[in-house]
């Protein structure tokens, strides 16, 4: 057994069984579980799907959104959990893998074209 067979044992029980479902240029809703105290609630934050990362355990993607005219940016791993579900809005036509172009635009220029369900 290698040290990687080791890793993806180690790292099997905590995995989601059914990761989300979305793609890249994908507007999203991250349901996610915020701590305060002895209290538990629930966070939505909505954005596109910029980037996806990593495999296995350690698996994350980044949400980018528009906040008083400021860009925010977040990063949640797949299998946390206090990710509590992924929820796609709308999905887009994309070219590319990773969408960093769009922390240079500002207002219309950030649209991306939607894709069509049939």
């Amino acid at each position: 057994m290698n040290k990687q067979e080791i890793l993806d044992l180690v790292a099997k029980p905590s995995m989601k069984d059914d990761p989300p479902a979305f793609e890249i240029g994908d507007t999203v809703d991250v349901h996610t579980k915020i701590l305060e105290g002895t209290k538990e609630r629930i966070q939505v934050f909505t954005g596109t799907v910029i980037a996806r990362s990593g495999r296995g355990i350690e698996e994350t993607f980044t949400v980018r959104r528009i906040v008083a005219g400021e860009g925010v940016e977040r990063k949640f791993p797949i299998h946390s959990p206090r990710v509590d579900k992924v929820v796609v809005t709308r999905s887009s036509v994309v070219r590319r893998a990773k969408l960093y172009f769009l922390r240079d635009r500002v207002g219309k220029a950030t649209r991306l074209k939607e894709r069509r369900r049939s």
